[in-house]
C-alpha cells in the first residue's frame, strides 16, 4: 500500500498548500508514507519530503539493514548518520537555506523540533497533519479492504465473550481471556476495556480486579491492529437480566446509534453524524450523559481524522472510515456504548465493518 503513489499525492500537497518540506519521524505517518515500521528513540530517524525533489531519509548507522529491509531506499535516498555525528545538522543540509514554511509531523518528540528549529533558519513551522490528515483521512480500496477484514476479525472476538463474563470472575482475568483471543485474530492487541456494574460509567476505564456479580452491565470495547490497519469495536453485556433503567437506556442508546450510521453519506459532514446520534440521545433525556465525541477516523492508527463531534465541519467523501459510538454515562450505576467502524462507500452509503449484534447481550449466569 505504501510507495511513491502516495509520497507523490504528500508532494503534490505540500505544493498545493505552499509547504516547502514536510519532516516525518517514527510514526503511524512514517508507516503509512513508507511502510517502515520503526520506534521513537533517542536516535534521530527523519523523513525529509521537499515539495520537488526527492525524498531522503535520516537514519542511524545501526538502523540501515532494518531499514533497507523495509524496502526504504526504494522510495527515498538512505542517508546514515554514525554516534558521533548530529543528525540534526544533516537534516539542516538537506532542507538547505530555507526561509519558507516546513511542516512537522505531529508527534516528532519536543527535543528535536527543538533542536530543529534552532538550528534550520525557516520562517513558519506548521503541523504535518495539516498536510497528512487529509491524505490519510480518505483510504484507497486496499485499505478499505483491510478496514473489513480487521472489522470481522473483532467481531469474531466479540461472538465468543459469553465464554469469558461469568459471576466471580475480576474484570482483569476476563480482559486476560479478551487480549489472548484478540492475538489469535490480529497481530496486535491494541487495547481492552472490560467496565462492569459502576465502572461502565467511566468510557475509558480499562480494567479492575472488581469481580463480576450477577446482574451486571459490562461494557466491552476492544481493538486490535491486523495488517497495519485497527479495530476498534463496543458491545454490552449483561449477567442474567437487566433491569428495566438499564434496558430503557440501552435501547435508546442502539436508536441513536442506528441514527448516526444512517446519517452517513458523501456531502454530510462529520459533525453532522454526531447530531444525528447525539439528538435521539438529548430527546429521551439523556443528553448530559453523553460526554464524549460521536466518533473519530481510523486506519493505521485507533484513532485519526476526521472527528464525529461538533466543529469538525469535513465533508464525508467515498473512502472515509470512522467509528459511530455513541454512549450514555450514569455515574455511580452503570454505563452502555455501541460502536461500529464504518465506511463511506463509493455507492453513497454507510459500510459497516462490524456486523456482530448491537441489542443488549444477556449472558447466561
Amino acid at each position: 500500500m505504501a510507495g511513491p503513489e502516495r509520497l507523490g499525492r504528500v508532494q503534490a500537497a505540500l505544493g498545493e498548500q505552499g509547504v516547502d518540506a514536510l519532516l516525518v519521524g517514527p510514526s503511524p505517518d512514517l508507516r503509512w508514507l513508507t511502510g517502515y515500521d520503526t520506534h521513537l528513540a533517542e536516535r534521530l530517524t527523519l523523513l525529509v519530503v521537499p515539495a520537488a525533489g526527492e525524498p531522503r531519509i535520516v537514519v542511524p548507522e545501526l538502523e540501515a539493514p532494518r531499514a533497507r529491509a523495509h524496502g526504504v531506499d526504494d522510495l527515498a535516498g538512505l542517508v546514515t548518520w554514525g554516534e558521533t555525528d548530529d543528525p540534526v545538522a544533516l537534516v539542516s543540509g538537506l532542507l538547505g537555506e530555507r526561509t519558507g514554511v516546513v511542516a512537522v509531523q505531529d508527534r516528532l518528540w519536543a527535543m528535536f523540533v527543538l533542536r530543529l528549529q534552532a538550528a534550520v533558519d525557516v520562517a513558519t513551522w506548521v503541523e504535518g497533519g495539516s498536510v497528512l490528515g487529509p491524505l490519510r483521512a480518505v483510504k484507497d480500496d486496499q485499505e478499505v479492504a483491510a478496514l473489513h477484514r480487521v472489522g470481522a476479525a473483532i467481531d469474531r472476538v466479540h461472538a465468543r465473550m459469553h465464554t469469558w463474563l461469568r459471576p466471580g470472575r475480576s474484570e482483569r482475568d476476563v480482559a486476560a481471556d479478551v487480549a489472548a483471543a484478540i492475538l489469535e485474530e490480529h497481530d496486535r492487541v491494541n487495547f481492552t476495556i472490560v467496565a462492569s456494574g459502576p465502572n461502565g460509567a467511566s468510557p475509558h476505564h480499562e480494567v479492575s480486579d472488581r469481580v463480576l456479580q450477577p446482574g451486571d452491565p459490562v461494557v466491552v470495547d476492544i481493538g486490535g491492529t491486523l495488517d497495519g490497519y485497527c479495530s476498534d469495536s463496543t458491545r454490552d453485556y449483561v449477567l442474567g437480566h437487566p433491569d428495566p433503567d438499564y434496558a430503557e437506556l440501552h435501547a435508546v442508546l442502539e436508536q441513536a446509534q442506528a441514527a448516526g450510521v444512517a446519517a452517513v453519506r458523501p456531502g454530510v459532514t462529520a459533525e453532522q453524524v454526531d447530531a444525528a446520534a447525539r439528538d435521539v440521545i438529548v430527546a429521551a433525556g439523556h443528553g448530559d450523559r453523553f460526554v464524549h465525541r460521536t466518533g473519530h477516523g481510523i486506519g493505521v492508527e485507533e484513532h485519526e481524522r476526521p472527528w464525529i463531534v461538533a466543529g469538525d465541519t469535513t465533508e464525508l467523501v467515498p473512502g472515509m472510515a470512522f467509528s459511530v459510538e455513541p454512549g450514555i454515562y450514569v455515574e455511580g450505576r452503570h454505563g452502555a456504548r455501541i460502536e461500529d467502524i464504518v465506511t463511506v462507500g463509493q455507492d453513497g452509503t454507510a459500510d459497516p465493518c462490524n456486523h456482530q449484534p448491537r441489542a443488549l447481550v444477556e449472558v447466561a449466569t
